[in-house]
């Protein structure tokens, strides 16, 4: 291509060769603008195409240097799957994610891996564009953006059209969701945006006019899909087997239960297997994939059905779960494409079922309680501290935190916080997010750690559920006995200087809350705590009925309270109140399939990292600014 004079200017200030006055120097945090101005013009590709491209992919942050669940490294997400690595479950220990005690424990094994797609190495292309080695292009912005303008420009000569150039720049091998994502691509770029990025760099687009969206075509069969984006068909069988029936049951939802949740998981795999796993009748499943390269989405239950994901039977039975292409730590970010297409299915899905769009009703896999003792050590952890709940919550329109007192000094006392710590300074030394490798890259995270006093060295809470044997608390990237995460909302037990503490887990857990630098926002709602003369008060891991409710022939459920109480004095968060329901669905013939129902109700709380539950009876509600 030829340079003229003006780009050469561009190409040679942004490579540091030239210099200008200082009185012109442009601030240091704008270089990253510089160089994506740079690469533009040096490989002749639109810079907001350039933009808009990276912002869906990266939201042009460099997260450290680190890969994304699809392999990508850079703002511009160049591939790399040889150095990546296929990711495996990572400590997901051996949770029956059907979690049915009136049927055996299910722990069904992954086929053998599928490679991935070549679509997951685009940085050897553009090595071979830029002559730039692929290390270089990994950790080294300005290369990684050179390295995209090369393969964007590379497909522009293929197709002729910036369009169709972003739509392969996808990696997508569906049409439709290649189109999906040069539609979300071209939306961002009309509509502009501009942030500052996980190293403090200010990169904006200015809102530009660009050609009407190319519209995705109605998918066919029983999708439940918002419109506008892509989504297949690929269903999970519910047929017989040797030894019972899988990967799910059959129900007639919201008629027969009302659907309270929408559980956010990661795959721990990549897509090819996910997909070779759900269609698997011996193995288990969810109701949507959703791809990380473009945020594709495969559906493959009904959503009135109920799948084997949660690890809880009870929760299985009131919820919706969505598995996103990832990993809970071997891979430690998640596309802007898979949080767009999630936030627009949570969104149809919350709208279709009446679901209210907090944190006390979508929740992750690791805020499942188990449903039994026994179950809480095998209890799933993903999607992972690395999940961007803050950033999932403003794309859902719903943003945390909104109906909060301000960000000013709360000491009169709401009574409450919700958790919020700014994602990208807020980087807990988690350990082991690689075997045999002690410490985790320093990224920005969604959680906060708490302690037992309010110092930076004091010990860890306990979780004697998660630990039976010691109760102690780690930091490893699985261990959730002792964190909190964006969203959540805790009932403050007291304050001293620059610390808070929250009840959790019938204890007080501090963690550092500074003014100016605020890791939680005071908050306004309700509290549950044990009634007057209740000295301590059970909880339980669902919402089961009483053994009289229960017909002649259905056995009732042995429902054992878990390791914990809430003791007197304490308060925790209000969640939602429910009535006791267990769904009896043991046969491959539903006919006999019914839901159980009991005069017991039941009152969701934030007790620690999981939600659970404590019977009505039990404890009064108050407002959280209420005396005890």
């Amino acid at each position: 291509m030829r340079r003229t004079p003006a780009r050469l200017a561009v190409l040679l200030l942004a490579a540091g060769a030239i210099s200008v006055p200082a009185a012109q120097a442009a601030p240091a945090d704008q270089q990253r603008q510089r160089d994506f101005a740079a690469a533009a013009a040096e490989f002749g590709v639109p810079q907001d195409v350039l933009l808009g491209v990276s912002f869906l992919e990266s939201r042009w942050d460099t997260n450290a240097g680190t890969p994304s669940t699809s392999a990508g490294y850079g703002p511009m997400h160049l591939t790399d799957l040889r150095t990546a690595g296929v990711g495996t479950h990572h400590d997901e220990g051996g949770e029956d994610p059907r979690g049915d005690d009136s049927r055996p424990p299910l722990h069904p094994e992954a086929g053998p891996p599928v490679p991935p797609p070549d679509s997951l190495q685009s940085l050897d292309t553009a090595a071979e564009l830029t002559g730039v080695d692929a290390a270089t292009l990994r950790t080294d912005p300005a290369q990684n953006i050179r390295g995209g303008a090369a393969l964007l420009a590379s497909y522009h000569r293929e197709t002729g059209d910036w369009y169709q150039a972003v739509a392969k720049y996808s990696g997508s091998e569906e049409q439709s969701a290649a189109t999906a994502f040069a539609d979300e691509v071209f939306s961002t770029i009309a509509t502009g945006v501009e942030r500052v990025t996980d190293d403090g760099q200010r990169v904006s687009l200015a809102p530009t006019p660009t050609a009407a969206p190319k519209g995705v075509p109605a998918a066919a069969g029983p999708i439940e899909c918002p419109q506008g984006i892509s989504c297949e068909w690929i269903p999970a069988p519910y047929q017989e087997i040797p030894d019972g029936y899988g990967n799910h049951d059959k129900a007639d939802r919201p008629n027969s239960q009302k659907i309270d949740y929408i559980v956010i998981h990661d795959t721990e795999g990549y897509w090819t297997n996910v997909l070779d796993m759900v269609q698997d009748p011996t193995y288990v499943s969810w109701h949507y994939s959703l791809r990380s390269a473009d945020g594709h989405i495969a559906q493959h239950v009904p959503t009135k059905d109920v799948a084997w994901h949660a690890g809880n039977w009870y929760v299985n039975a009131k919820s919706i779960g969505l598995e996103h292409e990832g990993f809970a730590a071997k891979g430690t970010w998640y596309t802007e494409a898979m949080y767009r297409t999630s936030a627009k299915l949570v969104r149809h899905l919350s709208d279709k079922y009446d679901i209210p769009l907090d944190r006390d009703h979508i929740i992750g896999h690791d805020n499942v309680p188990g449903l039994s003792p026994i179950r809480i050590p095998d209890m799933h952890w993903d999607p992972g501290p690395y999940w961007d709940w803050t950033h999932y919550f403003d794309l859902l329109g719903a943003p945390l935190g909104r109906g909060d007192t301000g960000s000013g000094d709360w000491r009169p006392n709401t009574g409450m916080v919700t958790i919020a710590p700014d994602f990208a300074t807020n980087k807990p030394a988690f350990e082991f997010c690689e075997k045999n490798v002690p410490l985790c890259p320093a990224r920005g995270s969604t959680s906060v750690i708490l302690r037992t006093e309010p110092r930076a060295d004091a010990p860890l809470l306990k979780d004697i559920g998660l630990h039976p044997q010691t109760g102690q608390s780690t930091m490893h990237v699985s261990d959730v006995g002792s964190r909190v995460d964006s969203g959540q909302q805790y009932a403050v037990a007291e304050v001293r200087g620059d610390w808070t503490a929250v009840w959790y887990l019938g204890q007080k857990g501090w963690f550092h809350n500074p003014a100016g630098a605020k890791t939680a926002k005071p908050a306004q709602g309700k509290v549950v705590t044990p009634k007057p003369g209740v000295q301590s008060v059970q909880i339980w891991g669902g919402a089961y009925p009483e053994a009289a409710a229960y017909p002649e022939h259905i056995t009732p459920r042995d429902f054992i309270p878990l390791p914990y109480t809430m003791p007197a004095g304490q308060r925790y968060t209000l969640g939602l109140t429910t009535d006791s329901e267990y769904y009896y669905a043991v046969d491959f013939d539903t006919s006999d399939h019914q839901v159980v129902r009991g005069e017991t109700k039941f009152v969701q709380v934030q007790f620690g990292h999981r939600i659970a539950y404590v019977k009505a009876d039990d404890v009064r509600i108050l407002p959280s600014w209420a005396p005890n």
